[in-house]
């Protein structure tokens, strides 16, 4: 009997060291597997911001996008939430009606979206001389910015992120 009970014992042991075996190795390939080159979203205060003036396509905000120093992140290829004033009528629009490829954003790299204030045509819509903008998702931790010049502002729309500053320009439809 008790060498039958011995031997039930020692298969016990055997299969509770080959558990922990196998729950190690998995927990290192785990441990490795996350050590790997995951590039995280970029939040608004993973980034710097600056804006300027452009004529093409009847006048924009070209808003320029760089990691701060020692952060790597990555934008997504949406548009950038903003707005020139508390009311919903002064949130921009998309001006591209897909997704743009996601941009990754670390040292001098930079992303660019274009903000055209005024969509429509004539001569009404309300003056505003600052922006509020975040990466679409973070709108808590929106900046104000002042704009390089006071806009007319009546149903803004924003482009995608880019890469290339001239893929950046909100085109009237």
């Amino acid at each position: 009997m008790r060498s039958r009970f011995a031997a039930h014992s020692a298969r016990l042991a055997l299969a509770a060291v080959a558990a922990v075996s196998l729950t190690a190795t998995a927990t290192t390939t785990a441990t490795a597997d996350s050590r790997g080159d995951a590039v995280r979203a970029c939040g608004t205060k993973d980034l710097t911001f600056k804006l300027s003036s452009k004529t093409q396509a009847g006048g924009y905000f070209l808003v320029t996008a760089k990691a701060k120093s020692g952060v790597t992140c990555y934008l997504r290829g949406v548009f950038p939430s903003a707005s020139f004033g508390s009311s919903p009528d002064t949130e921009v629009s998309p001006a591209e009606h897909g997704v743009s490829e996601n941009i990754t954003l670390s040292g001098s790299r930079a992303a660019y979206a274009g903000i055209n204030p005024k969509s429509t045509n004539g001569d009404h819509g309300k003056q505003f001389d600052r922006i509020h903008l975040s990466v679409a998702g973070d709108e808590t931790n929106a900046v104000t910015l002042t704009l390089p010049e006071t806009a007319t502002v009546d149903r803004p729309v924003a482009t995608n992120w880019h890469t290339d500053p001239a893929d950046a320009v909100p085109f009237p439809n």
